[in-house]
């Protein structure tokens, strides 16, 4: 006798089941969503913290509200001016930042140069302006310096009205007028007149540098080109 077994019958089988592709489109889907949903929801719910308590800060000699004027802080004799136009949404200021914030701090604290920002909304007409807002608020309480350089030092949260007014009090600025400031969009007004001024100037970008009325190319926008358009000034 044969132990050969017999071929199995096709058509006796179980049906093999197969994902369709639509299925699996929109399992991935699905997937992306709720991986986004939780990226969207850690940006705004993060905890705030802060590294710069207790860092010197400069001297506020033009604060905002002034039509037109930036908040220029430093040493008010200084030889040499940084104008910064910048939006707090950015990613591009985020990095010119992260490049030359460590000289940029260490020009104004020594007195080599003041520093005039100019915040812009280009980026984001909901939040550019929330944020710069918020900086104003906080610059009125004389932390321009500390509170742009926390919010760019963690670009990824969205700074929600909470976290920005969480930022305000752990950096000691968490009082009720502050708060109102930041609620009630109290600078927006003066926001505009700096957008115009902006507009006046010629600034179609984020973020354009001046230093002492000239403008910076694309490729001085680093930490060794800005020091160097210093040196040349102050030297």
């Amino acid at each position: 006798m044969s132990n050969t077994k017999a071929p199995a019958n096709p058509l006796l089988q179980p049906p093999k089941r197969r994902i369709s592709p639509g299925i699996i489109v929109v399992i991935v889907l699905v997937l992306a969503l709720a991986g986004g949903v939780g990226v969207q929801y850690w940006r705004g719910h993060s905890k705030v913290e802060v590294s710069s308590n207790g860092k010197p800060e400069p001297t506020v000699i033009t604060g905002p509200g002034t039509s037109g004027k930036g908040v220029t802080v430093g040493n008010a004799d200084a030889k040499v001016h940084i104008d910064i136009y910048l939006d707090f949404r950015c990613p591009h200021c985020a990095e010119f930042e992260e490049s030359t914030g460590g000289v940029v701090d260490k020009l104004v604290q020594d007195g080599t140069a003041t520093l005039t920002y100019w915040p812009l909304a280009f980026v984001n007409p909901d939040a550019s302006p929330r944020l710069a807002n918020a900086f104003a608020a906080a610059a009125a309480n004389g932390k321009a310096l500390s509170y742009a350089d926390e919010m760019y030092g963690d670009f990824s949260k969205s700074w929600t009205t909470d976290q920005l007014l969480d930022l305000g009090s752990q950096l000691g600025i968490g009082d009720a007028k502050f708060q109102q400031a930041v609620r009630d969009n109290t600078y927006g007004g003066w926001l505009d007149t700096v957008s115009k001024a902006a507009d006046d100037r010629g600034v179609t970008g984020t973020p354009t540098v001046y230093v002492n009325d000239k403008q910076l190319e694309a490729n001085q926008l680093t930490a060794d080109g800005l020091q160097k358009a210093v040196d040349d000034i102050a030297s």
